[in-house]
């Protein structure tokens, strides 16, 4: 067993799956002889071909136009998409035929797609390189939606994501490509898509968050036991589906939710999650649900961008909100 970081972690999936199938193909800006911008393909090209691992035109529309046809062609194509605020002008491929080519074609038609991209700030970037569009991805159907924050979590989802008949986008923190490091088995193994993960249990409050939120929500939750506060946390890992189960079982215990995403506030699936735990737990409920998120602004440039996103010490002061409603 080795240490990867996430980076390491998505590698080595690809390595192994396009071993194991030849009908994987890796297709992105740069994703070949460059390795990818954050280097997820690094070494890909060296070992099976031009071929098989892609270098595309600045055309993000292209590239899932393409991946699109490769699909339901027979083919298991990983299209990579350099940030996710470069993923608009592909919107079109992605809900009028990689969502709808299942129902379009009465099921004669399937699209094993992975359209794989780097989410969310903290890495001092410039405009369009820090969206987080988990939201706007999962009110799209005929598409799962699924977002790691460990590398033991970014190699066995992305292994289910290209083995899933359908189309799968996954959106990977930025922040935690090298930040994360762990353990990583080298052998081949899945992780179920729609099944949340609770990394640390407690009584009095769950935290719900995904992606590099998690990391904060940890760290709160750290603070909060040197308070005498038992919080859980529960990284939801899989939007669509999602694992309402997990969530409400942790709700009927604690009483207390507090929910943490660095997408703008309004029309977040926070809110999802909120109105979810409001339909089938509201009984159970103490006080309100509180939820800790970016602001309904652009995501400011670095000077600013720690002022925009939740820290633990946001998630620490919610808690407390709810312990005291």
């Amino acid at each position: 067993m080795e240490k990867r970081n996430i980076v390491a972690a998505l590698n080595h999936a690809l390595f192994l799956e396009m071993t194991r199938d030849e009908r994987v193909v890796v297709l992105g800006e740069d994703v070949g002889r460059d390795g990818g911008v954050f280097r997820v393909t690094d070494g890909l090209q060296q070992k099976f071909g031009p071929e098989r691992v892609i270098d595309t035109p600045l055309a993000e529309s292209g590239i899932i136009g393409t991946a699109f046809g490769l699909a339901i062609a027979g083919l298991r194509p990983v299209a990579e998409i350099q940030f996710s605020g470069f993923l608009p002008p592909a919107f079109d491929g992605v809900i009028n035929h990689v969502g709808r080519i299942r129902w379009r074609s009465r099921g004669r038609f399937t699209c094993p797609i992975v359209i794989r991209m780097p989410s969310g700030g903290g890495i001092r970037a410039p405009e369009h390189h820090s969206e987080s569009p988990e939201a706007l991805l999962a009110h799209v159907p005929g598409i799962k939606v699924v977002m790691p924050s460990t590398p033991y979590d970014a190699k066995g989802l992305l292994l289910s994501a290209i083995r899933d008949p359908d189309p799968v986008v996954m959106l990977e923190p930025t922040r935690c490509y090298r930040a994360i490091v762990e353990e990583v088995p080298d052998d081949d193994y899945t992780i179920p898509i729609g099944k949340a993960r609770v990394l640390k249990e407690g009584e009095q409050v769950t935290i719900i968050g995904w992606g590099a939120m998690v990391h904060e929500a940890l760290s709160a939750a750290d603070q909060l036991k040197i308070e005498g506060i038992s919080a859980e946390v529960i990284d939801v890992r899989s939007f669509v589906p999602l694992d309402r189960e997990t969530i409400l079982e942790s709700v009927e215990k604690t009483g207390r939710v507090v929910i943490v995403h660095e997408a703008p506030r309004t029309g977040g699936f926070g809110a999802e999650i909120s109105a979810q735990i409001n339909e089938h737990a509201l009984t159970a409920l103490e006080a309100p649900v509180v939820r800790v998120t970016g602001f309904d602004t652009v995501m400011p440039l670095f000077r600013s961008e720690q002022f925009y996103l939740p820290n633990a010490n946001r998630i620490r002061h919610a808690v407390h909100k709810v312990l005291r409603d």
